[in-house]
């Protein structure tokens, strides 16, 4: 006899993106190519700032966690998917579907506090730029940090404890391709009235007060900037913090319309493709973005390669 508040399944099958057999080997070698970029990319950045020690500052610091945290949930997510493109049934057992659950949420969560610390980040170097070294030291940074993966672990252990409260049907298909909230819950053959409500309160949290962080600080920088005389000046000042705008835009629009849309007016398998956003691409195009328009980084870069070749 299963317990009341335990799974009636050990195993649960992921749809997949698409059911279209004619599209599983073009879109394998797709994410494929995207996953070993994101791979290359993020730990590329990873390396290069830890061996440049004239990269070991605040910024870097944030950029750095930001590369670790887009290659750790871009590897719990996008391994699994690809065995649904080249296998007949995409099978995960239910611990290793709630473990992929917990952790892609950690990794997630975490990414939306990352990037409101290192919007902070901006607004001090370039509102108070006289004491930004004394204002973002060590210990802060440190701190932030600590704040950031704490707020990840909080968010994917009340989505997760939620979840391991209900009861799952014998229909253990997953219209998915990887374990998420949603897709999970139309799976529970109880109710999910607590679990909705963890979602609109905790996602709201996680994307609530990231946002307004970062609305905040980009519109005390706005006011800096449009009192900057120069032009050239306040063209290096918006270069600074484009790079960090495009990467929120990406990763928060996406998040937000998947997770607080109501479901009945957001289908799965668009809720499938706009998860693509912020599960493949994002973690993909954050190196990308940080680096080309980053002269830091390229000078860092060069200096890497030209230290290999001598040696």
């Amino acid at each position: 006899m299963v317990p009341e508040n335990s799974s009636s399944v050990t195993e649960f099958i992921l749809a997949g993106l698409t059911d279209q057999p004619g599209l599983h080997i073009p879109l394998f070698f797709l994410f494929l190519g995207f996953y070993a970029v994101t791979v290359v990319g993020n730990l590329g950045l990873v390396t290069l700032i830890g061996l440049n020690s004239h990269l070991h500052t605040p910024m870097y610091f944030f950029l750095f966690n930001l590369s670790l945290i887009d290659f750790c949930y871009s590897t719990v997510i996008t391994p699994k998917m690809l065995m649904s493109f080249v296998s007949k049934k995409n099978i995960i057992s239910y611990s290793g579907c709630m473990t992929q659950l917990f952790f892609f949420l950690f990794f997630v969560v975490s990414e939306s506090f990352i990037l409101s610390a290192m919007a902070y980040d901006r607004y001090v170097a370039i509102c108070n730029p006289l004491v930004y070294m004394v204002t973002m030291s060590p210990q802060v940074c440190l701190l932030l940090l600590l704040g950031v993966y704490v707020m990840g672990f909080s968010g994917a252990m009340a989505h997760t404890a939620c979840m391991l409260r209900l009861n799952f049907c014998a229909n253990n298909l997953v219209n998915h391709y990887m374990c998420d909230i949603l897709p999970l819950l139309e799976r529970s053959c109880t109710s999910t009235r607590v679990n909705e409500l963890v979602v609109f309160i905790v996602v709201g949290i996680d994307i609530g007060v990231p946002t307004v962080t970062i609305f905040i600080s980009y519109a005390l920088i706005l006011s800096s900037i449009l009192r900057i005389r120069s032009t050239e000046g306040r063209s290096k000042a918006f270069s600074t913090c484009s790079s960090h705008i495009i990467a929120v835009s990406l990763f928060f629009g996406s998040g937000a319309f998947m997770y607080l849309k109501p479901s009945s007016l957001l289908p799965m398998n668009q809720g499938k493709v706009s998860s693509l956003f912020y599960t493949i691409v994002v973690p993909m195009l954050n190196p990308i973005i940080y680096s080309l328009r980053n002269k830091d980084v390229k000078v860092a870069l060069k200096k890497t390669l030209n230290k290999n070749s001598f040696s």
